[in-house]
């Protein structure tokens, strides 16, 4: 019998996919974060199934049960809302599966990250994911360090509570777009600057928030010949001499067609 990891709506009830509503129908239990969110969702649809709480605080002892369980009966593994292990509950039980030979079976479905993704407006050939950034300490200096420097679209999920204090510390002139209650009724999408997103969120803010960014805007430009040396080693680790420019001159901000000149004719 397989666990079946089962995405589920990150607001609007209406994004749940047939298939998800057929893995939930045919599962003999249910592993959740809250069952009584799981349990509303549930009853919405006319779904009745044994419940079993798997969260966060009780993760490394509901996993070696589950996945036995798992042997003999189909388990459905949700969490509060979209893809369980995204930020979520559900890795140790993954875990404990696989090494159990356990079959697994992952439905595509609901997602804040891709949803926020795709709504920022923001390059999506280069994506960090950093679920929910530390609230203090070195670790949060060196990953909003990092956001600064590195020429890739990060999405951070963040508390309603810190986006003003997390958008502060970002160089105001990076691109960013801050996705609120997405899915929801009160939906907010703004597209901006980190400067003009802190002044716009400075006040309360209400709802789940996913800030996406597009990093490098302290980076130091690189030069021409640098440039070059990063297409150079595209072309090595076997791109063609046409993407390897057009690849650098993106990243780089260099004329892809000087860049290409350069790799035909040393």
């Amino acid at each position: 019998m397989p666990l079946v990891v089962v995405p589920t709506p990150i607001g609007n009830l209406e994004d749940i996919t047939l298939r998800a509503l057929r893995a939930l129908g045919e599962a003999d239990v249910v592993a959740c974060e809250d069952t009584r969110r799981t349990g509303r969702l549930l009853a919405h649809y006319e779904i009745k199934k044994p419940l079993v709480s798997h969260h966060e605080h009780n993760e490394e002892r509901t996993a070696a049960g589950l996945a036995e369980r798992a042997r003999a009966e189909r388990v459905a593994l949700v969490s509060d809302a979209g893809t369980p292990l995204v930020s979520d509950p559900g890795y140790g039980l993954l875990q404990r599966c696989i090494e159990a030979g356990v079959e697994i079976e992952v439905l595509p479905g609901p997602s804040a990250l891709m949803t926020a993704l795709v709504a920022s407006g923001l390059p999506t050939d280069v994506v960090v994911f950093l679920g929910f950034l530390p609230r203090k300490g070195r670790e949060r200096q060196g990953l909003v360090e990092r956001m600064g420097r590195e020429p890739s679209t990060f999405v951070v999920y963040e508390s309603p509570r810190r986006i003003s204090k997390t958008l502060g510390e970002l160089p105001p002139e990076a691109p960013v777009a801050v996705c609120r209650e997405l899915t929801k009724l009160h939906e907010e999408v703004f597209r901006g600057t980190a400067g003009e997103a802190a002044e716009r969120f400075s006040g309360e803010v209400k709802g789940e928030v996913v800030l996406v960014l597009r990093g490098g805007a302290t980076a130091q430009p690189e030069s021409f010949e640098e440039a070059v040396e990063r297409a150079k080693g595209y072309v090595a680790d076997g791109e063609s001499t046409s993407r390897a420019a057009a690849r650098a001159a993106k990243e780089t901000g260099r004329r892809r067609s000087e860049i290409y000149d350069r790799l035909v004719k040393p």
